[in-house]
């Protein structure tokens, strides 16, 4: 006899129960998508002892026949798909035929179905993936599915599962995304018999971003973008409510939850310099595109997926998404029920300044890298201004818009700007404001034609150690394009001399300090990847600074310049710039 044998169906079933359940939390996935799959408008879960005694979920879909609750249970039984070609055209969150016949085969399953239209249910109990047993039952109409003990005959699989607290959490995580993906259904959570989360039926995705999040206290913006194929839509909070982590930032791919790692980078890097790397923001970020360009089964619990077109892709996420942000965190909201305007991409004229996804290539350079056949990139505008070589000298500061709108009143400590809006009072942090601009003027000039110089006339000799000398050596060329001159004095110290014109008042050493630090600091990221953080350091030497005295003049031209800059709410760091009260908080607070 050969020695290659067909496994027994319950060995098999095991073996894909390891891929496919993973904890509770993974049956509450599958469980919720296949009621969701059913037409159901309200899903109930209940959970005991964190899902590992007892997981139940119940929904009001349309059921199922006796037959079908039987067929369900055998591996690769499915009403989504018939045939290889339907995963390139998915509208349903299952399709493997996999969940349930795993899920059968490490609990005590027990299934009660009645159809639309039937006279009665039908009750099907599995324990451990043996023969199942069949009777008729009664109940409303849809499907209720009950997983007991489970791992109870894997006891090896049981020993790594986490606190009942723990796994607690990741069923709630999983029901908030399927609660983000489906704002038409109610999601209700019960836990141990006590009511945790209801997540009622909504109108709109931005009204169920706004619930789930309203008790953070988080304030969110709306954004809406199109390129080609791809719309985007996204509820983001302002980036000093960013966290070290991603766990805040939930993306979402035609509807469906996915963890990818690309894509949150990609968010992450549409707030450019004002969200710090390694910061992820808060929020919900839905992408739909066409089902022919994404593979969604590549994964056995079908949390990734892959992408025809990444590249291009992650491009349009990070350069749609930062046209509108940049707008979106200027002026701060009233208050905490204040409704921000949807913002909507493309922005041209932004795009003709900036490099967006990577503001240290120029937009000619980033089109020759960009692969044939890109289905989601779009010629970018011709960029425009001074050829290399030409002078021009700006003023300080220039722009009109809503900064520019308000009165100045006064300045408190050498540092803060008092102003007078039409609904309340503006208080900004001047130098922070100040940074803003130059940041965005030394950007404009970097992506345009390099940062114009001005030469020292006496150079400044700075110790450096031999790496940081090498460094800035290896990157000659691209130090130069920052509007800085140094030249290596041996190994352990390099001259100065140039630095950016708009960074006269800057201290040459400290400025290549900071240079070096601020590239040291992202070691393993490329130099040109680093440019925006370098800019965003270089910008704080040479503004405006705390305790520094401004007419009045200076102070209107500082504001009106605000309103040509992106995140004119934000320092280049991040930090805000600007508070905003409004003159029915300021009369409560004084008792009128």
């Amino acid at each position: 006899m050969g020695r290659i044998h067909r496994l027994p169906a319950e060995h098999a079933n095991q073996i894909a129960a390891g891929e496919v359940v993973e904890r509770p939390s993974s049956i509450v996935k599958e469980l919720v998508e296949n009621a969701l799959d059913a037409g159901a408008t309200r899903v109930v879960v209940d959970v005991e002892q964190g899902g590992t005694t007892l997981v139940r979920v119940s929904d009001d879909g349309e059921g199922m026949s006796p037959d079908d609750a039987l067929l369900c249970l055998e591996r690769h039984a499915t009403s989504k798909i018939s045939r290889f070609t339907d995963l390139s055209d998915l509208g349903t969150f299952g399709f493997r035929g996999e969940a349930l016949p795993s899920i059968a085969s490490v609990s005590r399953l027990l299934l009660r179905t009645r159809a639309r239209g039937a006279d009665e249910g039908v009750e099907v109990a599995v324990e451990g993936g043996v023969a199942p047993a069949v009777s008729p039952s009664g109940g409303a109409v849809g499907t209720t599915i009950e997983v007991r003990d489970l791992f109870f005959n894997v006891p090896a699989r049981r020993k790594f599962l986490k606190a009942t607290a723990t796994e607690s959490a990741h069923v709630s995580d999983v029901l908030l995304g399927m609660a983000l993906a489906r704002y038409d259904v109610t999601f209700v959570l019960t836990r141990d018999g006590r009511p945790v989360r209801e997540h009622l039926r909504v109108g709109s995705r931005a009204e169920r971003a706004r619930a789930v999040m309203s008790s953070d206290g988080v304030s969110l913006v709306e954004c809406r973008a199109e390129r080609g194929p791809i719309r985007i839509q996204a509820m983001l909070a302002p980036p000093e409510r960013a966290r070290a982590g991603a766990t805040g930032l939930s993306v979402l791919v035609n509807g469906r939850p996915v963890r990818d790692r690309q894509l949150v980078r990609a968010v992450s890097q549409a707030y450019g310099s004002v969200l710090e790397a390694g910061r992820y923001p808060l929020g919900v970020v839905w992408i739909d595109v066409p089902p022919e360009v994404v593979d969604v089964n590549v994964h056995p619990q079908k949390a990734e997926v892959r992408f025809s077109d990444s590249r291009g892709l992650f491009d349009a996420v990070t350069r749609e998404l930062h046209a509108s942000l940049g707008h979106a965190f200027g002026l701060p909201a009233l208050g905490p029920h204040s409704q921000a305007p949807i913002l909507r991409g493309p922005v041209p004229t932004l795009r003709a300044l900036e490099g967006f996804a990577r503001t240290a290539i120029d937009a000619q350079v980033e089109r020759a890298l960009m692969p044939e056949g890109n289905l989601f990139a779009q010629p970018e505008p011709a960029i425009t201004g001074p050829q290399p070589g030409a002078v021009e000298r700006e003023p300080l500061f220039e722009g009109r818009g809503g900064y520019g709108a308000l009165r100045y009143v006064g300045q408190v400590r050498g540092t803060f700007l008092i102003c007078e809006g039409e609904d309340g009072l503006y208080i900004l942090d001047q130098h922070a404001a100040a940074e803003r601009v130059t940041f965005e003027r030394l950007k404009k000039s970097h992506a345009t034609r390099g940062v114009g110089m001005q030469r020292l006339l006496v150079p400044e000799v700075v110790p450096l150690t031999p790496g940081e000398v090498a460094m800035l050596e290896e990157n000659a060329e691209e130090v130069s394009r920052l509007g800085v001159e140094v030249r290596a004095v041996g190994d352990s110290a390099v001259a100065v001399h140039g630095v950016p014109e708009l960074l006269v008042r800057a201290e040459p050493a400290r400025l290549v300090r900071d240079l070096v630090a601020e590239v040291s600091r992202t070691a393993g990221r490329p130099f040109r990847g680093a440019v925006d953080l370098v800019l965003a350091t270089m910008a704080c030497h040479g503004s405006v600074r705390a305790g520094d005295a401004l007419s009045a003049d200076e102070v209107m031209a500082l504001l009106r310049a605000l309103d040509d800059v992106d995140f004119a709410g934000h320092c280049p760091h991040g930090r805000p710039l600007v508070m905003r009260m409004s003159f029915g908080e300021l009369e409560r607070k004084v008792g009128r």
